[in-house]
C-alpha cells in the first residue's frame, strides 16, 4: 500500500479562471493494491471567524475541491469533502471533467 503524509492545498474554483479561496490541509493519503485511495486530514491552520464563514459558504454551495499536492503548480485532483463535526476532513475522488482520475503515491 502507498502512502502519503504531509500538507496539500484545498483549492474552490467557481470557473476555470477564478479560484475563490485556498486552505492549506494536513493530509494522510493511502492508496491501496487497485488504486482506490482514500485521504483524512485537518486544517493545517486554525480558520478565523472570516475564513471559517467562507469554508462553511464553500461547503454547502459546492463541497467539490481540487486537491494540490507539494510540487504542484496548477491543477490538482477533484475531491468531494467532507467535515466531520471534531474538524475531521475525508476526502473522496470525484470525476474530472473528462470523467478520469489518476493518483500515484509513492511510499513514505
Amino acid at each position: 500500500m502507498d502512502q502519503f503524509a504531509g500538507q496539500a492545498r484545498l483549492e474552490w474554483w467557481a470557473n476555470h479562471a477564478t479560484c475563490l479561496e485556498k486552505y492549506d490541509i494536513d493530509i494522510t493519503v493511502t492508496v491501496n493494491a487497485v488504486g482506490t485511495w482514500r485521504a483524512t486530514g485537518r486544517h493545517a491552520n486554525a480558520l478565523d471567524m472570516s475564513r471559517r464563514e467562507g469554508w462553511d459558504f464553500l461547503i454547502e454551495m459546492d463541497p467539490h475541491f481540487f486537491i494540490v499536492f507539494p510540487g504542484e503548480d496548477n491543477g490538482g485532483i477533484l475531491v468531494r469533502v467532507f467535515e466531520a463535526e471534531d474538524g475531521t476532513l475525508t476526502l473522496t475522488e470525484a470525476p474530472d471533467g473528462d470523467g478520469s482520475v489518476s493518483v500515484t503515491f509513492g511510499p513514505l
